[in-house]
């Protein structure tokens, strides 16, 4: 294993699929993690702090914030990963219960993270360096069947991510979204659920990779995004989707 880095990144959502990946992929190349989410993480690694928080609970990732900060004595990157699939019916059948949960962890969760994030990466040694990352969605670009709500939250991640670089401006600090495809974790499971599917298979049809995006393929593109070197991604949104078509 390589010498750490020196960079300090918090993850949410670390516990499963892309968020899992990116935590493995960041490890594998030297950063330190603290991997947050609302399931146990199992730290294997002792570059991995783990913290069992709620995205919709901010004083939870404040005190996130302040085990790297214990530990590491800063934080360079976060990457907000958690979030949850409802649907399944038209716009008008969706029950508000749906929207609400979609809101507040797909959105408000992410708001969350970067409100407590970003001051820690600002008072840091290396504010210039520090970047956040949300993942969005494909569903954050386009409208799919039976998925209003969660198209909502999505296209608001993105929008929120384009407000946070537009407040950092002077700071040399970045913000960035990576929009994935179908990529083969618990919430393409759910979502295959969602539209009565017996696997997830089904969904190669809509990327022009025809097949399901890996875990670790998208969390490659998202540690790139946490790197010094993704300066020029402010304010973008990187469609890490297999070519994603509806």
């Amino acid at each position: 294993m390589s010498a750490p880095s020196g960079r300090v990144v918090l993850v949410t959502g670390a516990a499963r699929g892309i968020g899992a990946a990116t935590v493995r992929r960041l490890v594998a190349q030297g950063d330190r993690v603290v991997a947050v989410d609302e399931l146990a993480v199992a730290a294997a690694h002792d570059q991995v702090v783990p913290v069992v928080a709620d995205v919709r609970d901010r004083s939870a990732l404040a005190a996130a914030v302040d085990a790297a900060l214990d530990r590491w004595g800063r934080l360079d990157a976060a990457v907000a990963a958690a979030a949850v699939v409802a649907g399944g019916v038209p716009l008008w059948e969706t029950p508000e219960a749906d929207l609400d949960l979609l809101w507040d962890v797909d959105v408000k969760g992410v708001w969350n993270t970067a409100a407590v994030t970003v001051p820690a990466m600002l008072a840091g040694p290396d504010p210039a360096g520090c970047r956040f990352v949300a993942i969005a969605s494909a569903a954050g670009h386009h409208g799919l069947h039976h998925l209003a709500a969660y198209n909502a939250a999505k296209h608001a991640v993105v929008g929120l991510v384009k407000g946070l670089a537009a407040d950092l401006v002077g700071t040399g600090a970045t913000a960035c979204a990576v929009s994935p495809g179908s990529t083969r974790t618990p919430m393409l499971e759910a979502t295959a659920a969602l539209y009565d599917l017996d696997d997830v298979e089904a969904f190669a049809d809509n990327q022009l990779l025809r097949r399901i995006l890996e875990p670790d393929e998208v969390a490659a593109t998202v540690a790139f995004c946490c790197s010094r070197d993704a300066a020029v991604l402010n304010g973008s949104v990187v469609h890490a989707d297999g070519g994603f078509a509806p």
